[in-house]
């Protein structure tokens, strides 16, 4: 095991960490809960964790990781036993693991060239949403997940709403990705009884940039059983309008696209597996 010796606070290196990869960030998500606290992020620190994203991206690690430690995070090469798959976690230093302050980790694919995202806003607010996140990060070459860090409920005021907020270490990442022209697939979950006639609502956002894509998925998603609301043919709830990361997506005219799921899609593993599956092909089309 190769150990690269780092700076003061940075978190060596170890390429051979094997994970499953589902369960580390599900055993992460477990514990928050609206008590947590959270306080948004100062600005240098979501610049710092940026920054060292879109060097790492670029291909430059030293240098990614030395700015990341100016945020107080780490960098780590873990192995997914059961793809085969290496990927590289970005994420606080925390003694026992855990959410730290809540900024959230990234996750991306080192076996082949970065091109979409995965942005999971809301895990444990919306139950199983990681799940589906991961699920699409192992289902599609060159992606980057990007995960919120706090229940949307802890902080004041919905500070840790990150998908309505510009403040945060996740909106400032996804900026960075979408500075680079990277389309984004944005998931969330609703109850059952929010939108009872649907089973999930596809939207392009603030934008119409994904539209294409947005129809091919409600398509797949309507041949395995689901009823799809789309937002660009009828009013939809839930359809992410005012999304901040969306509405970033845009301004600089990429594809974006806002998906809601309800609770009986994510509870059912077979539901999950076929609604990961077309989340997978659409990310698929972006490589």
């Amino acid at each position: 095991m190769a150990i690269v010796t780092s700076r003061q606070g940075e978190r060596p290196d170890r390429p051979d960490v094997r994970v499953e990869l589902e369960r580390r960030i599900t055993d992460f998500t477990a514990s928050f809960t609206e008590d947590d606290r959270y306080r948004p992020p100062e600005r240098e620190e979501r610049r710092a964790v940026a920054d060292g994203v879109g060097l790492l991206l670029d291909g430059r690690r030293k240098e990614a990781a030395r700015r990341l430690s100016d945020a107080g995070f780490g960098l780590l090469t873990l192995t997914d036993r059961p793809t085969g798959r290496r990927f590289a976690e970005i994420s606080e230093h925390t003694d026992d693991g855990g959410p730290g302050r809540g900024r959230g980790r990234v996750y991306v694919d080192l076996d082949n060239a970065p091109r979409w995202s995965v942005q999971v806003p809301h895990p444990a607010a919306d139950l199983d949403t990681e799940r589906l996140g991961v699920g699409v990060l192992r289902g599609a070459p060159g992606g980057v997940l990007v995960l919120a860090g706090a229940h949307r409920g802890a902080g004041r005021d919905g500070a840790a709403d990150v998908a309505h907020r510009r403040d945060t270490v996740f909106h400032a990442v996804c900026d960075e990705l979408l500075a680079r022209g990277m389309p984004g697939i944005q998931v969330h979950g609703f109850a059952n009884d929010s939108a009872p006639e649907y089973d999930a609502i596809v939207s392009t956002g603030r934008g119409e940039d994904g539209l294409r894509e947005a129809r091919e998925l409600a398509r797949a998603l309507d041949a395995d059983g689901l009823e799809v609301c789309r937002a660009w043919a009828r009013p939809c709830e839930l359809a992410g309008r005012t999304n901040q990361q969306g509405r970033r997506a845009a301004a600089e005219r990429v594809p974006f696209l806002h998906l809601e799921f309800n609770r009986k899609t994510r509870a059912d593993e077979e539901r999950v597996d076929r609604v990961v599956a077309a989340m997978a092909a659409t990310a698929s089309g972006w490589t």
